[in-house]
């Protein structure tokens, strides 16, 4: 049995939520969504701009009036008890929201007035809190010294101020480079490691990969999909992908993709092929000196492009 269905064997319920439903004028933008977060794992909500993850978040936080559906968040029933349940949530926002007119250690001193905590409270979390951000040494610093990936860090050790339950972030690396990145996803790792519960919601594919014990899929304000990344990648995705572009890729494509390929798609001057068994494809290559290609497994990029399209969202 995996992880997540242990988890949901257990009951450990952190999160219910039942046909959700939010318009605004004309627009559905959550239509009867359904998720069900498990203490200590990471869930993702994946979707292209405009498929109603943010606003599924704030439902979630008592921030905005469903039309329709239930949120049951440790109990409390939404968005009547918000403010009892948000006691045992932290939140990292889209973008920094820190006050640049105080230092490092006064941000998170500020924060954790708003629930409650008294001064010494705070300030005998800030050192642990600072050491988690990789920010030691750091405290009397103006926001306006930081580095963006500092900032975020900052704002991650900020949502954890309450030693919240659930830990809501809302696409956490957007913004970030390689490295900074890949700090933030140590911290988040290290949360879960410590029984937190995260929801996430991202575009980097590849973070959701790494982080979530299990997603949903998100489109036009619809679950598509639900499950463990690489069950569902299994599941709609065809194992091997070759990726082939350069002069005379329309011929070859002519020629090979689709005999050799159980499915394959063009993309700009790309063609991505889909294959079982992807041997004949990479040795049809050989003869088209004036190509090039990538080889790899199918990947959770592969699968939200399948089941969302590849036609741009505004």
């Amino acid at each position: 049995m995996s992880a997540a269905a242990a988890r949901a064997d257990a009951g450990t319920a952190v999160a219910r939520v039942r046909g959700l439903r939010k318009s605004y004028g004309d627009r559905e933008v959550v239509a009867g969504v359904d998720l069900e977060l498990f203490a200590g794992e990471c869930f993702g909500l994946l979707g292209p701009n405009g498929a109603g993850k943010t606003t599924t978040l704030k439902l979630c936080l008592g921030l905005v009036e469903p039309d329709g559906g239930s949120i049951d968040l440790f109990g409390y029933d939404l968005p009547r008890q918000a403010r009892e349940a948000r006691q045992r949530v932290g939140v990292v926002p889209q973008v920094d929201s820190l006050d640049p007119d105080f230092t490092v250690s006064e941000n998170l001193l500020v924060f954790g007035r708003y629930f409650g905590l008294s001064d010494a409270q705070v300030k005998a979390r800030i050192p642990d809190l600072l050491e988690f951000a990789n920010l030691s040494g750091r405290g009397d610093a103006k926001i306006q010294a930081l580095s963006g990936g500092m900032k975020r860090r900052l704002t991650l050790a900020r949502a954890l101020v309450n030693d919240p339950d659930l830990v809501i972030l809302d696409e956490p690396t957007t913004g970030l480079d390689p490295q900074a990145r890949h700090v933030i996803w140590d911290r988040l790792k290290q949360l879960t490691a410590q029984g937190k519960t995260l929801l996430l919601t991202t575009h980097f594919m590849e973070e959701a990969e790494r982080l979530c014990t299990r997603l949903s899929v998100l489109d036009q304000g619809r679950v598509i999909a639900t499950g463990e990344p690489r069950a569902l990648i299994a599941e709609h995705i065809e194992p091997q992908v070759v990726e082939v572009y350069g002069d005379g890729v329309d011929e070859w494509a002519s020629a090979h993709a689709a005999p050799l390929s159980e499915r394959c798609e063009r993309t700009g001057e790309t063609v991505f092929c889909y294959a079982h068994d992807a041997g004949p494809l990479v040795a049809s290559l050989a003869a088209w000196p004036g190509l090039r290609h990538l080889h790899r497994p199918a990947n959770l990029e592969d699968l939200f492009l399948k089941l969302t399209g590849r036609e741009m969202r505004d």
